[in-house]
């Protein structure tokens, strides 16, 4: 079985800037005989069928310079050849060019992939008490269009859903009644949002709107990063 492991090295130019650079070389990893069954994408289960081979996200395609001795200095976004994976049928050319970002996938910022979420992850009380802060690890997988280093799909320790007591009902409440105040926001832990619409009587009624909206459909929540009881 062939792994893929990555390596960070520093250079300095005549300048004396420091650069880093990443390294991705192939080595054979003979110690292990788990599956990887977990971390790998099908491409005929995600990818379409007939369509423009340059079109193609991520998960369906081999891009070279990500298969081979590359060395790219991180953050940056350097263009490689890429080709479709043989399961794949497309039309068009069958090499292109593709723009990938010099970082492992699971270094990128939480927009560019999803992370299943916990079954079995009970609502706990506040990080402030003991036991602390339960976490579960959660499979994640990058979205389609973004082209990054190493393996598209990883593992990521998530934090469980906790609680501080807060009530949407309440909440909800309070935004109705007493929003134009900003009750809803002090009662939320969100003062400064909360003195904004007090002075403001409620942006003359229109942040008054708008936070009904939002804390009935749960956008705003509370300041602590905590669940809704």
């Amino acid at each position: 079985m062939i792994n893929n492991f990555y390596f960070a090295e520093e250079s300095s130019t005549p300048s004396g800037v420091t650069i880093s650079t990443i390294s991705l070389v192939s080595s054979t990893d003979i110690n292990s005989n788990q599956s990887s069954k977990h971390n790998e994408i099908d491409p005929l289960e995600f990818c379409p069928t007939n369509a423009p081979c340059d079109s193609l996200g991520g998960d369906c395609i081999t891009c070279l310079n990500l298969e081979k001795n590359h060395s790219c200095t991180y953050g940056t976004i350097v263009e490689t050849e890429c080709m479709p994976k043989k399961e794949i049928n497309c039309t068009g050319n069958k090499s292109f060019v593709r723009n990938v970002i010099c970082k492992y996938c699971y270094q990128l910022p939480e927009w560019d992939y999803k992370c299943n979420q916990s079954t079995s992850c009970m609502i706990s009380t506040s990080r402030e008490y003991h036991p602390p802060q339960a976490r579960f690890i959660s499979l994640c997988t990058t979205n389609s269009h973004i082209l990054c280093l190493g393996r598209r799909r990883f593992y990521k320790n998530k934090d469980c859903n906790w609680t501080s007591g807060y009530k949407w009902s309440t909440a909800f409440i309070l935004s109705i009644t007493l929003g134009g105040f900003g009750v809803d926001r002090f009662y939320l832990g969100l003062w400064r949002e909360g003195i904004g619409k007090l002075f403001s009587f409620g942006g003359l009624g229109v942040w008054t709107l708008v936070d009904v909206i939002l804390v009935g459909v749960g956008y705003v929540g509370p300041a602590d990063g905590s669940v809704y009881i």
